[in-house]
């Protein structure tokens, strides 16, 4: 498509990854996170689009899940992920959030996470489903990612996580199940961490 003059996404967002909760990447009561807890972290996020648009193309509705892996020993940890692109996108939308949510028009997207990604193994169409009510949260990409909540976590100081931003509060959660199943990626862990907050990216424009 053509380039993203403006564009802003926003709406809920949920996420599970391989380190116990309450992860050690995430900032607690402002204190910066640190290491991974198995120095390997695998990790599945999603975004559900409550409101958006991509020049004047609309966005509303969509979800969208990433799923990867880095190494804290790596130079740099590279992020490696697959990108799953809700199936009823047509093609001029899929194309826009595929650029919006792997950082290629810059903005909050590139600036809170997407500046970490090193490689991008598959960009796919997928059945998403994810379900943002408290205590209930669930998601799953076709075959590819699946995350249920167990509970949530309980926490003196507030717990705030980059991906959706720093600048907004969240909660931390346990995650009963997160499987990752693709070309590279073959995870399924039990009583790890998770997180619900929101999300509002923009372009620079």
């Amino acid at each position: 498509m053509t380039a993203l003059r403006a564009w802003a996404v926003a709406g809920p967002y949920f996420e599970a990854c391989s380190c116990e909760a309450i992860c050690p990447c995430r900032s607690i009561g402002g204190r910066k996170g640190g290491r991974s807890t198995y120095g390997i972290c695998d990790f599945a996020l999603g975004w559900t689009i409550a409101r958006g648009h991509a020049n004047e193309l609309d966005l509303s509705g969509f979800s969208v899940v990433m799923a990867g892996s880095y190494d804290d020993d790596e130079p740099g940890s590279p992020w490696r992920v697959a990108l799953y692109i809700d199936e009823q996108a047509a093609e001029a939308q899929h194309d826009a959030l595929a650029t919006i949510f792997l950082g290629r028009s810059g903005g909050t997207a590139l600036t809170n996470y997407a500046r970490h990604i090193g490689e991008v193994w598959a960009v796919r169409p997928a059945r998403i489903a994810i379900d943002h009510t408290p205590s209930r949260h669930r998601l799953r990409a076709s075959e590819f990612v699946e995350i249920v909540e167990r509970e949530p976590v309980s926490s003196d100081e507030p717990v705030t996580c980059a991906i959706p931003g720093h600048d907004r509060s969240g909660e931390e959660l346990i995650a009963d199940v997160l499987v990752l199943h693709d070309e590279q990626l073959n995870v399924e862990v039990r009583g790890r961490c998770g997180y619900a907050a929101t999300f509002d990216y923009r372009s620079d424009a």
